[in-house]
């Protein structure tokens, strides 16, 4: 691990709760995974990405959280740290909704709860990338102050790379 302290699990907004991810959750996610319409992912296959989450929570300190409303208890995506392209030291914020849960500043309210926790694990950095095509979340995270470092060709395209201090 690092000299960094772990990250909270649970955080609440006036909206919203992400929390740990439980095999209950594996439907949901299967669905949310299926919906980018690239494959379809199994309620197995989901039940085994979410064992592999909790394994990386547990040896990093950080987290990819299941986000659901408050008020109605749905499911409506995720939200959390993970290293992706990044570090464990200055890792990426990720996120994805349901359709259904977009323009409804939800990702900003997850997201900007996850920044803070990030700040309160006594990080200095974080990064994100998001292919250059998907405006709604390069929205997001100017909202949140990301700004962009630079771009990357990948074989799916451009990948436009941002960071944020911490306070």
């Amino acid at each position: 691990m690092t000299g960094y302290e772990t990250m909270s699990y649970h955080l609440e907004t006036e909206r919203l709760i992400l929390r740990p991810w439980a095999e209950s959750d594996a439907a949901d996610f299967s669905e949310l995974l299926s919906e980018r319409g690239e494959e379809t992912y199994t309620v197995e296959r989901a039940r085994k990405g979410i064992a592999g989450l909790l394994a990386g929570t547990e040896s990093t300190g950080i987290a990819l959280l299941p986000v659901q409303c408050r008020h109605e208890g749905d499911f409506i995506g995720y939200c959390g740290l993970i290293i992706g392209r990044s570090t464990l030291e200055e890792p990426e914020i990720a996120y994805e909704l349901f359709r259904r849960a977009h323009n409804r500043g939800y990702a900003t309210e997850a997201a900007r709860a996850v920044v803070a926790a990030a700040a309160a694990t006594g990080r200095q950095r974080l990064w994100s990338t998001v292919a250059t095509w998907n405006a709604p979340s390069l929205r997001v995270l100017e909202k949140l102050d990301f700004v962009r470092d630079h771009l990357s060709t990948e074989e799916n395209g451009e990948v436009v790379w941002l960071t944020r201090e911490l306070p």
